[in-house]
């Protein structure tokens, strides 16, 4: 007879996951005890608190320095999965600080609001550490769900309604796409360890069935990521969602699917670059220049960081589209990804942080409303600048570095499509340059549209979630080299 053993747990390992699960249950037995309205903000400060607590165990474990493994492999604690284990919750925090007096004076729910937003932060936290298509699936579904809801926090707002169904309809498509190809991998190796499957692989010519699995995985994750020709879902569900949910969509739920593209990609099927570098070239080509173009035309602030959202999804898969050109190539590419999510995270929340703090008193998410704002606000106007030329990419801002390893990528890998995508990437980067100049444009140039220049009240919440973005975008393009150094040491994932 066969004797059971219980499988090894690490609770240290697994201490995050087990404090923002203890937070989440806090949260949502605090909130039936609050009656007032106005008391409701105590949730959200919970919940912030709760996240900030679970960093500490991350700390740890970075000292510590080892790697640490469970169940079979399938679930691994290494610096990767530190990294971006940090970098969810700060975005996390750093997220509920730019919902904190929104969601009350919009009078939503606000105890609701934290409980759906921690619930999908653990599904990105636990994506961190999945190395099994099981994990990776369920972590998925653990962001996607609560993401569905908030994408419809407007109840009486049919934008909002219309957002959160085609959000909704178009993220179950995708996930039974993905979950089609996971199927067709296992069936094939007979495991769902991404190691083990890496293993069955090697030296494996690229069956069809093998093609096809790899094929439908990226396709699944392609709508995750709203990478073109999978995009159509997210411009609408963009302004159709409460602004801090729509920023928390645009950078934690895309990061979430590039690390589950990353673990995939180079864990699972390294040997198989034939198959998935042509599909990542075209999916980076299309999504940088369909973005980029429709940005042009847009009069909406929000729908215009849409659209800028998917054609930086665009620069993070230039990466993975070259990667398999030599070893070289394979390294860089790695660290490239990781930094270019880092520093995307934190541009493009301090933009939507700055979409918030004005729309406070403009009532409007058209861009021509920023009409002016240097002279009644002229700290708004000074951050909003710096995150748009860092989206653009313009020292010392944190956006030319992470450009520039994705150039760097391409160098190494030398080959006559990589150079022809490094080229695509280039125009891509002057196109997006007028767009974003056209805000500061606006906003240095134009006069105040309706000509009131009283000045802005920013909420010390607010404050502080465009000071921890701001420094980080400033921090990162005047001394890069630390953060260099944390994406070579995230890149060794196993």
């Amino acid at each position: 007879m066969a004797v059971f053993r219980a499988p090894y747990i690490d609770y240290h390992a697994l201490a995050p996951e087990i404090v923002l699960t203890g937070v989440i249950i806090a949260i949502l037995v605090v909130d039936l005890f609050i009656e007032r309205e106005d008391q409701k903000v105590l949730v959200t400060n919970l919940a912030g608190v709760g996240v900030l607590a679970s960093l500490i165990p991350i700390f740890s474990l970075a000292v510590d320095g080892s790697d640490r493994a469970m169940f079979g492999g399938a679930y691994v604690v290494d610096n990767f999965a530190l990294l971006l284990k940090a970098a969810f919750l700060v975005t996390g925090y750093v997220v509920l600080l730019m919902s904190t007096r929104y969601i009350e004076e919009g009078d939503y729910y606000e105890g609701e609001f934290a409980f759906l937003v921690l619930s999908s932060l653990l599904g990105m936290v636990v994506m961190s550490s999945a190395r099994d298509l099981i994990t990776i699936f369920v972590a998925l579904e653990l962001l996607s769900l609560p993401a569905y809801m908030l994408a419809g926090w407007r109840k009486r707002d049919l934008r909002s309604n219309e957002a959160a169904l085609k959000y909704y309809l178009l993220g179950v498509l995708s996930s039974a796409v993905m979950l089609y190809g996971m199927s067709l991998i296992f069936g094939i190796t007979g495991t769902t360890v991404l190691p083990e499957i890496a293993g069955k692989l090697n030296g494996v010519e690229s069956a069809p069935v093998i093609s096809i699995g790899i094929f439908f995985i990226i396709v699944g994750f392609a709508f995750k990521v709203s990478a073109v020709p999978f995009h159509f879902w997210a411009p609408d569900t963009y302004e159709g969602s409460p602004t801090p949910v729509a920023a928390f969509l645009s950078v934690a739920s895309k990061t979430g699917g590039f690390v589950a593209l990353f673990q995939l990609i180079f864990i699972a099927f390294p040997a198989q670059s034939d198959v998935w570098g042509p599909i990542f070239w075209v999916l980076a080509a299309l999504s940088m220049t369909v973005g980029n173009l429709i940005a042009l035309r847009q009069t909406n602030i929000v729908r215009m960081l849409a659209y800028s959202s998917i054609a930086q999804g665009g620069y993070i898969m230039v990466p993975f589209a070259i990667a398999g050109a030599n070893s070289r190539a394979l390294d860089t590419a790695k660290t490239a990804s990781i930094v270019y999510l880092l520093i995307y995270a934190a541009m493009n929340l301090g933009a939507f942080a700055v979409v918030i703090a004005v729309a406070r008193k403009t009532r409007s998410g058209e861009i021509a409303s920023f009409g002016g704002l240097m002279s009644y606000a002229p700290g708004l106007t000074v951050a909003m600048t710096f995150f748009l030329f860092s989206l653009a990419g313009i020292p010392p801002l944190g956006g030319w570095f992470a450009k520039f390893y994705v150039f760097l990528a391409v160098l190494r890998a030398g080959t006559p499509s990589a150079i022809v995508l490094g080229v695509i990437t280039a125009v891509n980067s002057v196109i997006a340059l007028f767009y974003y100049a056209g805000v500061a444009r606006e906003m240095w140039m134009s006069p105040a549209p309706d000509g009131d220049v009283s000045p802005i009240r920013v909420p010390a919440p607010l404050v502080a979630a465009l000071g921890i973005t701001g420094a980080a975008v400033l921090a990162i393009g005047v001394y890069p080299q630390v953060f260099a150094r944390l994406g070579d040491l995230a890149s060794l994932a196993r």
